[in-house]
């Protein structure tokens, strides 16, 4: 039926009929009973035999009472890779093609990629590109004793069986090929991840197992490629709709570079023992500052990390429209380190009624995957990027519907600042910004300070345009003018910018934007008042706040405006926006090509010039 009766790609059709054996999956259940080797084990190591170095094992894999827990042996491959992207085709593209990296085409690997892959025991499953509306599919193809891989990938794009499969259409837009010990023998044992867009389809070689940059980002290139053709975006972002104690309901869009606080902005506020909001900790006098919040607004969770904004959900409201473009989320938990630091997530991921995948936790055959079980890099030093990989259908109110979107705010993960050792870390609980400015910010897209998610030093750089960038195929600047597009058509929208871990010397890890969204649910569409905000001291900031009152609790100036911070002062905050500024500059020249709108190129120039808040808010009207 597979080879015969189903158009797939020609290339596809050969390797399953000559190759060593292979299983279609149906379910999820099936591919997490065969990442173990089959119904009856609950132990299974993930090797291969790799030329040059014999017998090497890739992943330790363990069925635990809620699913699949599979953790790497090298520290390296338990984050993302930020250079892992590589693009083998000739089609326009700004990304680094293999030949030029390589000093070699593509093609000779590739056939010894399908090569490997007609020795192997394989195993395959289809699944959905991007909301079942869309109608666009994908076909994965990997050795069958990497089925985890397979598991994470079939919940963050739903597996469809054989039988539901659309027919007399060539509907397969994407195939991931998983060819794990290539790594070693052709890329230093670094994570690559090849994309080649043919005209028949676009292909995936996955060489690693790590799911991240092939699973989960991988089949957001393919998606933000379709958008780019097509005219629509996908931005990097979660969303949720906040509903407040009185009943209004405000709808969130949080984006930002891997790290910003997207998974983090579905999640509650956690109180601490007497009942409390810990806003921060001073990390040089041990000082304390908490708030009172009697009640918290009640969240229904829409998109985890990847949203579509496509042209069929517009109404006309002015405000964007946005829809999940996963069936599933990889949830990152570094920040769950003990019972009762996120009771939902913990609830649902220890009492799952589906198998999750779990990666990066210290588990043991048979038992329980615990999200605060983190594994160790190395002793005494905790994995930063523990996942769990859950079907979002899960969630008690998720929505499943297009929703518009209110306010879009943008995480930064900022580091600690003071005068002695200034740095970026200027940023108070939350700074209103002009649209033009809320552009200029998913241009440069700070990757920011102790990234979790990635391989990366503590250096400030860019996630590149979107903060998606690095899971892009195309040109820039093409993204750069859909969303520019997307603000100048939806100016009912409002934009923020909210810092997390750091506010001066004050630890605040994602305290800023959980009280912004309690804040802000509150006033529902209320404009602010022309005392409550003021020209921020550094531009690129847009608007400070004078004060802030949540619930009759006061927020103290000194996280509102950095500078008011006495080990702060203004010395290390314009020292700090100096830093901000050059990071500005370096950045944003690259997207001043002449296809770049004309607009676009006006609000770069008015940030190269020094332009102030008044500049920007007179670019893009709002109404």
């Amino acid at each position: 039926m597979l080879t015969e009766k189903i158009k797939l790609p020609p290339d596809v059709r050969e390797l399953l009929s000559g190759c060593k054996s292979y299983q279609c999956f149906s379910s999820t259940g099936e591919l997490a009973e065969a990442s173990v080797g089959g119904t009856d084990n609950n132990y299974f190591e993930v090797k291969y035999n790799v030329r040059g170095r014999g017998e090497v094992t890739e992943a330790i894999v363990h069925k635990v009472t809620n699913g699949i827990s599979a953790n790497f042996t090298e520290a390296y491959m338990r984050r993302r890779d930020p250079d892992t992207l590589v693009v083998a085709d000739d089609n326009p593209s700004d990304k680094p093609r293999f030949a030029e990296r390589y000093g070699y085409e593509f093609g000779p690997l590739r056939e010894e990629s399908l090569e490997w892959l007609r020795d192997q025991d394989l195993g395959i499953f289809f699944f959905r590109i991007g909301p079942a509306d869309f109608g666009y599919y994908g076909l994965a193809v990997a050795p069958a004793n990497a089925a985890f891989f397979c598991m994470g990938l079939s919940i963050l794009q739903k597996i469809v069986p054989v039988d539901q499969l659309p027919e007399d259409e060539e509907f397969i837009k994407s195939v991931v090929f998983v060819a794990p010990p290539f790594r070693h023998t052709h890329f230093e044992g670094k994570q690559i991840v090849v994309h080649n867009r043919t005209d028949e389809v676009y292909e995936i070689f996955s060489y690693n197992l790590y799911p991240g940059p092939s699973a989960k980002k991988g089949i957001y290139g393919v998606i933000l490629s379709i958008g780019e053709y097509e005219g629509w975006s996908a931005p990097h972002c979660s969303a949720v709709q906040s509903i407040s104690p009185y009943d209004n309901i405000t709808t969130f869009m949080h984006e930002g570079a891997s790290g910003g606080g997207k998974s983090e902005m579905l999640q509650m506020i956690v109180r601490e023992p007497e009942g409390s909001v810990l806003i921060g900790e001073n990390t040089l006098t041990g000082e304390k500052r908490v708030t009172s919040i009697p009640q918290f607004c009640k969240i229904n969770p829409v998109c985890d990390d990847m949203g579509v904004v496509h042209p069929s959900y517009e109404t006309g409201g002015m405000r964007l429209r946005i829809m999940d473009a996963e069936h599933g989320w990889f949830i990152r938990t570094d920040n769950i380190t003990g019972y009762g630091c996120e009771p939902q997530i913990e609830k649902l991921t220890i009492n799952s009624t589906q198998p999750l995948l779990f990666l990066n936790l210290n588990t043991n055959p048979g038992g329980t995957a615990l999200i605060w079980n983190h594994i160790e890099d190395e002793p005494g030093k905790p994995c930063p990027n523990p996942r769990v990989v859950v079907p979002r259908d899960i969630f008690p109110g998720v929505v499943t519907k297009p929703v518009s979107v209110d306010l879009r705010s943008f995480g930064v993960r900022t580091p600690p600042c003071s005068a002695d050792q200034p740095s970026y870390g200027i940023i108070g609980i939350f700074h209103i910004l002009p649209p033009a400015l809320a552009w200029l910010w998913r241009l440069v897209s700070p990757r920011g300070h102790a990234n979790p998610s990635i391989v990366d030093s503590d250096k400030m750089g860019s996630e590149g345009v979107g903060s998606y960038w690095p899971f892009a195929t195309g040109k820039k600047v093409r993204h750069a003018n859909l969303i520019l597009d997307q603000i100048v058509n939806n100016t009912v929208t409002q934009y923020v910018i909210t810092p997390n871990q750091y506010i001066g010397v004050w630890k605040v890890g994602f305290k800023p934007q959980l009280l912004m969204r309690e804040y802000l649910t509150r006033r529902g569409n209320a404009k602010f008042r022309s005392d409550q905000y003021q020209p921020a001291r550094c531009p690129l900031l847009g608007y400070e706040l004078n004060y802030l009152t949540i619930e009759g609790s006061k927020i103290p100036s000194r996280f509102l405006k950095v500078y008011r911070q006495d080990s702060v002062g203004f010395e290390g905050y314009d020292k700090g926006a100096d830093i901000l500024t050059g990071f500005f500059s370096e950045q944003l020249p690259q997207y001043l090509v002449p296809e770049l709108s004309e607009l676009g190129q006006k609000i770069i120039e008015t940030c190269l010039k020094g332009g102030s808040v008044e500049d920007y808010a007179k670019l893009i009207s709002r109404k």
